[in-house]
């Protein structure tokens, strides 16, 4: 009988000091990185472990900006401003990821959250207007808060939904590409027929 008490005893101890350890060494730790270079209004390079990293901010969509053979769209330049703005005066950057999402998508780059000094930067970027919510499901962590920050930028007609016509609607981007194709039919017809009799 002794032993068994002692037993029990020797049990509540190891159970009172896990209980003791803080609960971070339980959970997920997000990844500390330094900015490298400011991308866009979604995208940037990032330090971490000592090589660089491409990463795509998850969740999230925000007008392009003029680039070789890219046509910048309206609020492509205020979206990578601010976002580059916020990621250069930080002084914690984390990658956070989402059991949802890939690590990595069809360009191999990151696919993360990006939080700046404890907060989400996607949450800021989308609620000022710089960015629309996408590639995401009601699975994925932040869903309803990015939801919340794009209501927000509607309703208030912030950044890029100030416009007169919303540029971010898909029915806008599929313009694009029809008012492109007919601008460049003859010379995108003669591409298909020399690819096809090559």
């Amino acid at each position: 009988m002794k032993q068994f008490i002692q037993f029990i005893k020797n049990k509540l101890i190891i159970l009172f000091i896990l209980l003791l350890i803080p609960n971070t060494a339980f959970c997920k730790v997000n990844d500390r990185v330094t900015l490298s270079k400011c991308i866009d209004g979604d995208t940037a390079r990032f330090i971490l472990n000592n090589e660089e990293i491409k990463v795509r901010f998850l969740g999230i969509n925000s007008p392009e900006i003029e680039k070789p053979g890219v046509k910048g769209q309206a609020y492509g330049e205020e979206a990578s401003n601010y976002t580059c703005k916020k990621l250069k005066n930080a002084k914690i950057i984390e990658l956070e990821y989402d059991d949802a999402s890939s690590k990595l998508d069809k360009y191999n780059r990151v696919l993360a959250y990006i939080i700046v000094d404890g907060k989400l930067l996607e949450e800021s970027i989308v609620k000022n207007g710089y960015a629309n919510v996408k590639y995401m499901t009601k699975k994925y962590k932040y869903y309803d808060t990015l939801k919340d920050a794009e209501d927000y930028a509607i309703n208030n007609k912030k950044g890029m939904y100030s416009l007169k016509k919303e540029v971010t609607k898909e029915e806008d981007y599929f313009e694009e590409i029809k008012k492109y194709v007919f601008k460049n039919a003859k010379k995108l017809f003669s591409q298909i027929l020399k690819e096809i009799f090559n």
